[in-house]
């Protein structure tokens, strides 16, 4: 059973990302780690909205 993407806390995971990246100490290395994550999280944040979207588009049909 495939968990239900939490929007939400993607959002704050984002928000945590850009202050450690912020963060003068992390280096060159870590902030490739946190690039990548928040790829991720920006894409996965994009298809929840893509399908929200889809969602409502569906509902103003009927």
């Amino acid at each position: 059973m495939e968990k239900e993407f939490d929007y939400a806390g993607a959002v704050k995971e984002l928000e945590e990302i850009a202050v450690k990246v912020e963060d003068p100490s992390v280096g060159i290395d870590g902030i490739d780690v946190y690039i990548k994550r928040a790829d991720e999280l920006i894409n996965a944040c994009r298809a929840y909205l893509r399908d929200a979207e889809k969602g409502l588009d569906a509902l103003d049909e009927r």
